[in-house]
């Protein structure tokens, strides 16, 4: 039997549970984030994506992750405060999860079956790996880190998965 993503369920980075399920037919994209990362400025475009996308079927979503040279140290507080304050964020954080290894949460280690546009699938490579899901629940697909949230491939990507 296959895991539905909308199935698994994932705490918010206020402890209360929830799932990709909440967003049904939006597209969504999930990022693995962190808040001492030299990619970390990402959250400005991301931000301004979840902005300009919110009303056309988009939702952005945050998971800080640790597992990448200790970059996301904070409590849920400390993220918090510093993506609001840094960088306005608004759109959804998670709880901070595992992305990688034996304890990957179950929402990654489905995710990370996907392939990029080079064909490869597996490991998160770093902090800012984004997968886009379609509103059907598939993901459709996975930028690596480096890729600006902002990049061409990734607008055309999100503006070809809008509901609406």
């Amino acid at each position: 039997m296959t895991t539905r993503l909308q199935d698994i369920t994932i705490n918010t980075l206020g402890g209360e549970p929830t799932s990709l399920g909440e967003y049904g037919g939006r597209a969504v994209l999930v990022v693995n984030v962190a808040s001492k990362c030299g990619l970390t400025p990402q959250y400005s475009a991301l931000e301004k994506l979840a902005g300009e996308y919110a009303d056309r079927g988009l939702t952005v979503i945050g998971i800080p992750c640790n597992q990448f040279m200790g970059q996301e140290p904070g409590t849920p507080e400390e993220i918090q405060t510093f993506c609001s304050t840094t960088y306005g964020v608004t759109f959804p954080l998670m709880e901070k999860i595992e992305v990688n290894g034996e304890n990957r949460h179950p929402l990654y280690a489905e995710l990370t079956k996907t392939a990029d546009i080079d064909g490869e699938a597996g490991d998160i490579q770093w902090n800012f790996e984004k997968f886009l899901i379609a509103p059907n629940g598939t993901v459709a697909n996975r930028f690596r880190p480096r890729t600006e949230p902002d990049g061409p491939e990734v607008i055309a990507a999100i503006e070809a998965m809008l509901p609406r």
